[in-house]
């Protein structure tokens, strides 16, 4: 086997190159280094294993060519077998005589085609993951179960996008439920952490762009998104893991979709007029037939879907769903947005935990970048990613606008003991 080519770890590239966890969350800033240290262990994890299969994401095919493909045909070079342009994989030759294959991939791939399904995995890289769009959906029913036949791994390197998908990854490795077994292990580095850099030029960044810009981008602190719709916001304030008591009624919002996930909603309303989102579903590539089915399951007292697919809604019907009038039209989608933004100003809306979609889209749903610097009121934000939150708009603009901000809220006289009967109606108006 010819020689390996050899490369210099910076102190910070090292310190992630020589852990042994089998998940690693790289938070770092522009220009640290991370799509490199990436390539490097690619390159070394294929030569290293019998043949490997080793996987990397990029947002987008063309950011996966644009950003790994021409870096890591230099470095495999030496022990090079094949590179396929068109599809984007390369051979090399491993140490116990054997070829590897390391595949580039843009995210889409998955959230797509679902590509990924049924192979076997030695490790995924993640790169810019807070890109990624409906990330827990492709992780957890289509990529992590990959690497259980092989005990693979994964390394998931970004800078943050806002409070996303990637601030709970790299928050795993703190919380109990998720790294049991010690598997999970964040990293965070600024943009000085690179010595290649100059410290004049990120200095020269700092007095050029915002405060909250800078700390995201170079000092990878996790800020909130700039034009954030939502900002009223707040997992400690709004995020629960309380189920509602009394409940008055169970509603349900249904955005339809396939290419674009399905989603679902199950709203509890309680006494005091405050809206606890208690489950989530959410999925890609689900017939109408199929939300249909599951949202007939569920016996909704009333149910809020789009208004656009009428065929869905007859179907709803013809199962005996309590089907509730949406208008949709010119100004809903801002009305409907104000609705919600009362909610959380009064915190009259609660959501589970693990409704995690949902959450994530409060924390990315922005206004495009032409309306930025403009007042808002009237503008429509970015569609993208905003399905649980179309669900959640549905139910709210209906259902809580119709009673009013100002809606007297029912409170009972006294509290109901765990597993006692309820023996009156009564309860105060204040």
């Amino acid at each position: 086997m010819a020689d390996a080519p050899q490369f210099n770890l910076t102190p910070a590239q090292e310190l992630i190159a020589q852990d042994r966890h089998r998940f690693r969350v790289i938070n770092a800033g522009r220009r640290f280094g991370k799509s490199t240290l990436m390539a490097w262990e690619m390159f070394a994890m294929a030569v290293s294993n019998r043949d490997a299969r080793i996987v990397y994401y990029a947002p987008t095919r063309d950011d996966a060519r644009d950003i790994m493909w021409s870096m890591l045909k230099k470095i495999c070079a030496p022990l090079l077998v094949d590179a396929n342009e068109s599809r984007l994989e390369i051979k090399v030759k491993n140490r116990y005589n054997g070829e590897s294959l390391i595949i580039l991939y843009g995210w889409e791939a998955v959230q797509e085609r679902g590509k990924g399904v049924g192979v076997k995995n030695n490790h995924i890289y993640f790169d810019e993951v807070s890109k990624y769009r409906e990330f827990f959906q492709g992780w957890e029913e289509i990529l992590l179960p990959t690497l259980i036949d092989l005990k693979g791994g994964a390394t998931f390197i970004s800078t943050p996008n806002g409070f996303n998908h990637f601030y709970d990854l790299y928050n795993y490795e703190n919380d109990p439920t998720m790294n049991a077994r010690e598997e999970w292990k964040s990293f965070h580095f600024t943009s000085y952490d690179n010595p290649f850099l100059d410290p004049e030029e990120l200095n020269a960044k700092k007095n050029s762009t915002t405060e909250d810009r800078f700390a995201q981008e170079y000092m990878a602190d996790f800020r909130k998104t700039e034009g954030l719709v939502y900002k009223e916001f707040s997992r400690q304030i709004h995020v629960t893991t309380i189920q509602p008591e009394l409940t008055v009624e169970t509603l349900g919002g249904v955005d339809f979709g396939f290419t674009h996930p399905a989603a679902v909603l199950t709203i509890k309303k309680d006494y005091n007029g405050i809206y606890h989102v208690t489950d989530e579903w959410f999925h890609t590539g689900k017939t109408e037939d199929e939300v249909v089915d599951y949202t007939a399951a569920q016996k909704f007292n009333k149910v809020y879907p789009d208004p656009e697919n009428a065929s869905a809604i007859e179907a709803l019907k013809r199962k005996g769903v309590n089907i509730r009038e949406v208008r949709k039209g010119k100004g809903s989608v801002v009305s409907g947005i104000n609705a919600v933004h009362e909610l959380l100003k009064q915190n009259r809306l609660k959501v589970l935990a693990h409704c995690k979609h949902l959450i994530e889209a409060f924390e990315i749903y922005h206004y495009t970048e032409t309306s930025k610097g403009r007042d808002y009121a009237n503008e429509l934000p970015d569609h993208e990613g905003s399905d649980a939150l179309d669900a959640l708009r549905y139910v709210i603009m209906t259902d809580a606008a119709s009673q009013g901000s100002d809606a007297p809220r029912a409170h009972y006289s006294r509290p109901r003991r765990p597993g006692s009967v309820v023996r009156s109606n009564r309860f105060n108006v204040v």
